[in-house]
C-alpha cells in the first residue's frame, strides 16, 4: 500500500487537516471522503485524525492509499499474457493486443480483457485503475493506475503537457491537406449508444493530425488527440472524409486489408505524478498495420 508523506508549511499553521490534504496532498475530494472513514488512514504526528483537525507548522500528515473494495474477481478461463512496458509502485504502461477488450462484453463470455488480466496480474492486492481506455480494436499503449490517489492525478494530467499520448493510424484516401487540426464537437448518435458523429451540439473535441506517408490508396498519420471523446479519432477521419481503414462503424469493413480499425496507440509521454521523474514509451506498430505501409514507409515503421 502506498503512503504519502508532509510536513506542514508555515503557511497551513493553525489550518483544518482537510486543507493540507487537498492542497500539498493533492487528494481529491471523493478520495478524500473515503479515506477519512478508515481506521488510521489519515495520521496525524503519528496518531489517527479527522480532516477537521487543526494543524501547526512541522506536523507530520501521513496518508495510507489503502481500497476499500471487494477484490477483483476475475475468470482466469480468460488467459492473457500481458504485455507490461513499465511498472512500478503506483503504475503499469501496458501494450495492449487489437481486439481485446477493456472490460468484461456481456456477449462475449470467456473473450480476454484487460480488467481480468490484470485482476489476475495482481493477484487482489491492488486494482488496476484505466487512466483512459482504448476501444477493442485499438492496439497499443495505456495507463493503469494501482490506486485511486494516482488515477486521481493522471486523469487530470490527461491532454496537458504532463502527459501526452501519440498515435498511428492508416487513412482510406489521400489525406489533404496534409496537416491541421480538426476542431469538431462530437456527440451521441441519434438511435445508438455506440456510435458518435460531429454535432453542433456536442462537447468540443480537437485532434492535431500529421500525414507521414501517403500514396493514392492509403494515408499513414500521425494523430495526437488534445480532448477524450469516445472514437474522436476515428469520428474524426470519418469527418474529413477519410476513415480509418477497417473502421466498420465509420467507414467500410474490408476483412482482406485489416480486420480491425487501423489505429495504435503508438507513444506516451508523462510526468509521474509522486516521482515528477519524466517517462517515455512507445510501442511498435503491429504487424497488420505495417503490411498496408510497407510500401509508403516500410524503413520507418519501427
Amino acid at each position: 500500500m502506498r503512503t504519502l508523506s508532509c510536513t506542514v508549511p508555515a503557511s497551513r499553521d493553525a489550518q483544518p487537516l482537510r486543507n493540507i490534504l487537498r492542497g500539498e496532498m493533492h487528494l481529491s475530494y471523493s478520495l478524500l471522503k473515503s479515506l477519512k472513514w478508515r481506521e488510521n488512514a489519515i495520521l496525524l504526528n503519528g496518531v489517527s485524525a479527522h480532516v477537521n483537525a487543526i494543524v501547526h507548522t512541522g506536523d507530520l500528515v501521513h496518508v495510507t492509499l489503502s481500497e476499500r473494495h471487494a477484490a477483483p474477481i476475475y475468470d482466469d478461463t480468460r488467459p492473457l499474457d500481458l504485455d507490461i512496458v513499465y511498472e512500478d509502485e503506483d503504475l503499469l504502461v501496458i501494450n495492449k493486443p487489437a481486439n481485446v477488450a477493456m472490460h468484461p462484453r456481456r456477449g462475449a463470455p470467456g473473450a480476454p480483457d484487460m480488467a481480468s488480466a490484470l485482476a489476475a496480474y495482481l493477484g487482489g492486492n491492488s486494482t488496476a485503475h484505466f487512466v483512459s481506455r482504448l476501444d477493442k480494436g485499438t492496439s497499443g499503449l495505456f495507463i493503469a493506475a494501482k490506486n485511486g490517489y494516482i488515477h486521481d492525478r493522471l486523469r487530470i494530467a490527461l491532454h496537458s503537457d504532463a502527459l501526452r499520448r501519440e498515435y498511428r493510424a492508416v487513412a482510406v484516401g489521400r489525406v489533404l491537406p496534409t496537416e491541421g487540426t480538426i476542431d469538431l464537437p462530437i456527440g451521441r448518435a441519434e438511435g445508438s449508444i455506440v456510435k458518435r458523429c460531429v454535432r453542433s451540439d456536442g462537447l468540443p473535441s480537437r485532434t492535431e493530425y500529421t500525414v507521414l506517408a501517403q500514396d493514392d490508396r492509403f494515408s499513414f498519420l500521425r494523430l495526437v488527440p488534445q480532448t477524450g471523446r469516445t472514437h474522436q479519432l476515428r469520428v474524426h477521419m470519418a469527418a474529413l472524409g477519410f476513415p480509418l481503414a477497417g473502421d466498420w462503424l465509420y467507414g467500410t469493413e474490408d476483412k482482406t486489408l485489416i480486420e480491425r480499425p487501423a489505429l495504435h496507440s503508438y507513444e506516451l509521454w508523462f510526468r509521474h505524478p509522486l516521482s515528477e521523474k519524466e517517462l517515455h514509451f512507445t510501442a511498435h506498430i503491429p504487424e497488420d498495420m505495417c503490411r498496408l505501409t510497407d510500401q509508403l514507409l516500410s524503413s520507418r515503421l519501427t
